[in-house]
């Protein structure tokens, strides 16, 4: 398995004083986020809707504006051409009605083969189709049953006189040029056989009715149903509720209450709508006011589809109550989350209450401690001088004792040292270190740093390699301090090293536009748990002295403020990391006298 570097230790100086959240705060905010979501999601739902709801009734509009444009045409045509009395060329429209015309006239004919044709039957007939006259004569022109009698007040052959006539015959001839002054339409159809005659009379009123029926229809035929514009089913009735035309099939009839009818026919509103299910799709059920020459006679019911419209609001609502879930989700997840950091949070409070109180008990002999240690520099200074003198004067003159005086003395005065060695780096960790920072070449530093080493890295079998900047490249420093720091970095590196290895000592930009110097060697190497002790000062590996290098080392660095990474492998090498921020010259100013904590 391949071995990688990791990043096992990393110092940030920057401390975060924020307070934790508490998840109920978090909570009671997700809580407002989703109403506020659900609100304006119900909103642009209901926007959605409204706007497509227009549209299909603007969409409507059209076709009923449509509609009445061919109905009035094909209307004035009709009865322009009844009025002038020129039915023989009559073409659409027209053509429409006398086909109606002749349909009610076979089935009057019928019930006169049948002889189930009467007076009264007639009567009735007429004031149900809206008819004026309809009449029925045999071969000879005698009347034999009409729905009223007509009072011809015409000059012919046979009333010369022009007085009014009535009587049981009927001339055709006569009859027409009565029409064309009354302005009353009919056709006159013969049997086969020439053995009757069927008249159907239509007055103004009548033909109207008729007119409008008939090129109600016709304009529906020439509008193509509007299936183009999403048109199921359309139909025309009058004010009594009787159809005009119709296209499509039309779901049951309105119930009270389902349209404003009586405002739609009275004017007092233009388009009204309503959402209903049928043919298995929701579709939009139209009514609108149908007029001609200006003038309402009736209502419009237009079934319109509502397209794509409910799969995008469906797919809205879906969306917003996925995101919803999401929210709830989050919401949940956060509250775990700042539950679980706080409950850290508050336990590292009381690590760090139980750290600080350690630390002033720590302060406090620390300082005893200083005191102490500085008291004894002057015994061991007398001690050593008394050695000295007795090395130099009280020599024995036996060779077998001076052997051993020699060895005595000089342990006294290697030990003396060491003793001197322990309290001088005692004294330099406990006291106050102010920084004085000035801006300096940093290769110039490094430079100097391996000229104190070189010595003894050649007699370990050291090698050491660099890659450094130009003497252009200047930051802040505390030259004392920084060169003690880096010193004990590399010292630290020589000693991880038994015999033979290398060490290379790399500066310079990163990405981050922060001043690096990395320092690696090939020596034993740490274990994650010996990594995050090493700045430790209670924490030392060392057979004497304190140990105190690497958190002198510490301390140096977070004082510049820096920060030092440590990636290492037991058995495999280690590399120090070290980060400055490579300040102006004013920036530099600003920190200079500042004391490291």
């Amino acid at each position: 398995m391949k071995n990688e570097k990791k990043l096992i230790w990393q110092y940030h100086p920057t401390s975060d004083d924020r307070s934790p959240i508490q998840p109920l705060a978090v909570a009671l905010a997700c809580l407002v986020f989703i109403g506020l979501i659900l609100v304006m999601g119900i909103m642009d739902i209901r926007r959605i809707d409204k706007t497509i709801n227009d549209f299909i009734e603007n969409r409507g509009s059209s076709v009923v504006s449509v509609l009445q444009s061919l109905a009035e045409e094909n209307l004035n045509n009709l009865i322009k051409a009844y009025q002038h009395g020129n039915p023989d060329s009559l073409d659409g429209s027209q053509q429409r009605l006398n086909k109606a015309l002749v349909e009610m006239g076979k089935g009057i004919d019928e019930l006169w083969k049948e002889n189930k044709l009467t007076t009264a039957y007639l009567q009735k007939f007429v004031s149900e189709q809206g008819l004026w006259y309809v009449g029925v004569m045999d071969r000879e022109g005698r009347i034999i049953f009409e729905s009223s009698r007509i009072e011809l007040d015409i000059r012919s052959p046979e009333n010369v006189t022009g007085e009014k006539i009535v009587h049981p015959f009927l001339d055709l001839r006569i009859f027409a040029q009565y029409a064309k002054e009354k302005k009353i339409g009919f056709i006159a159809l013969n049997r086969k056989d020439g053995s009757g005659t069927v008249i159907i009379a239509l007055d103004r009123a009548g033909l109207r009715y008729w007119g409008t029926r008939v090129s109600i229809e016709q304009a529906v035929e020439e509008s193509g149903g509007a299936h183009g514009l999403g048109l199921i089913y359309m139909i025309a009735i009058d004010q009594t509720g009787k159809r005009y035309a119709q296209t499509g099939n039309v779901p049951r009839k309105w119930r009270p209450g389902d349209m404003p009818l009586a405002e739609i026919l009275a004017g007092r509103q233009g388009l009204a709508s309503r959402k209903v299910f049928y043919l298995g799709k929701q579709i939009m059920d139209v009514a609108s006011p149908l007029k001609l020459n200006g003038e309402i006679i009736g209502v419009a019911r237009l079934g319109l589809d509502r397209g794509n419209a409910d799969r995008l609001i469906e797919e809205n609502t879906r969306n917003m109550f996925v995101f919803m879930v999401l929210i709830v989700i989050i919401a949940l997840l956060s509250m775990w989350l700042m539950y679980k950091n706080q409950k850290a949070h508050l336990a590292g409070i009381v690590e760090m209450e139980r750290q600080l109180e350690k630390a002033e008990r720590l302060s406090a002999l620390g300082q005893l401690a200083a005191g102490v240690a500085h008291e004894i520099r002057n015994p061991l200074n007398a001690i050593s001088m008394a050695s000295q003198r007795l090395k130099r004067d009280y020599s024995p003159s036996d060779p077998e004792k001076m052997a051993d005086f020699q060895t005595m003395t000089g342990v006294i005065r290697d030990e003396i040292r060491r003793l001197n060695g322990i309290i001088e780096e005692f004294l330099s960790f406990s006291k106050s270190r102010r920084l004085e920072l000035r801006e300096y070449p940093i290769a110039n530093l490094i430079q100097k740093i391996i000229y104190l080493v070189r010595e003894e890295a050649q007699e370990k079998g050291i090698v050491i390699h660099t890659q450094l900047p130009d003497d252009t490249l200047v930051i802040p420093m505390d030259m004392d301090k920084l060169q003690q720091a880096l010193l004990n970095i590399i010292k630290n590196a020589m000693e991880s090293i038994k015999q033979d290895g290398e060490i290379t000592i790399a500066a310079g930009m990163n990405e981050k536009n922060l001043f690096r110097i990395a320092v690696t060697d090939t020596g034993c190497g740490m274990t994650r748990e010996e990594v995050e002790k090493i700045f430790n000062p209670e924490y030392t590996t060392k057979e004497k002295g304190l140990g105190l290098g690497l958190t002198l080392a510490h301390e140096m660095i977070r004082g510049h403020g820096g920060e030092i990474r440590v990636w290492s492998q037991k058995n495999r090498g280690t590399t120090f990391e070290i980060f400055l921020r490579k300040n102006t010259k004013g920036q530099g100013k600003a920190r200079n006298n500042e004391t490291m904590e």
